[in-house]
């Protein structure tokens, strides 16, 4: 078991990282110092440079918590041995994090990084680094299924990749503008496309709708 003292430890940053993303939410990352990240957290100044050297440290944290969690969504649908099945997963997983109303902040917070990645080199290494992990699982479960002859040999795995993920930016921004999303019609759509756009007759027909 690990010492107590790693888990206050642990304790510690998380309860930094939740005021931070609490600020970053409401005030954007410039707008925020390390004095309202203090406050909000309930730490003390010193503490907080225990952890985060600088601002930008905590929002790179941020970002790699939330990347880890993607990670075990990609592995839990690489893991299905029917890569369709998998890909289709993939989508439920993620569209079910859209709908959690406890992940607002993050998303909110996740679009400024994107804004922020265009400026800031280390930032933008790692929203790459996070997208590029969910582009490689969808490549591979489509190429997978293209070796099995479920998926049309013609697609380009990396394109539809993107193009999946970009369907997703654009929900999570849409949702971050606190438009009125109907995300259950739009799942349906997505696995529409899918279908449509990537699944041979072979395939269709051992997953009816």
């Amino acid at each position: 078991m690990p010492k107590i003292t790693d888990i206050k430890r642990e304790e510690r940053r998380q309860q930094i990282l939740d005021g931070a993303l609490r600020c970053f939410s409401r005030d954007g990352f410039h707008a925020t110092t390390t004095a309202d990240i203090v406050r909000e957290s309930g730490v003390s100044q010193g503490a907080l440079y225990l952890y985060f050297a600088t601002k930008d440290d905590i929002v790179v944290a941020l970002a790699d918590d939330r990347h880890q969690g993607e990670t075990f969504l990609n592995a839990l649908a690489q893991s299905e041995q029917d890569p369709v099945q998998g890909l289709f997963l993939l989508v439920e997983l993620y569209g079910k994090g859209l709908t959690d109303p406890r992940r607002l902040d993050m998303r909110r917070v996740g679009i400024q990084g994107w804004a922020e990645a265009l400026r800031n080199p280390r930032i933008h290494e790692s929203v790459v680094e996070g997208f590029a992990s969910v582009r490689g699982a969808i490549t591979q479960l489509i190429e997978r299924g293209q070796h099995a002859g479920q998926i049309r040999p013609d697609v380009d795995a990396e394109s539809a990749a993107r193009a999946m993920i970009a369907v997703f930016q654009g929900l999570v921004l849409q949702l971050a503008w606190g438009e009125a999303v109907d995300l259950p019609a739009c799942g349906a759509v997505v696995r529409r496309m899918i279908r449509t756009a990537l699944l041979t007759d072979t395939a269709l027909a051992a997953h009816p709708e």
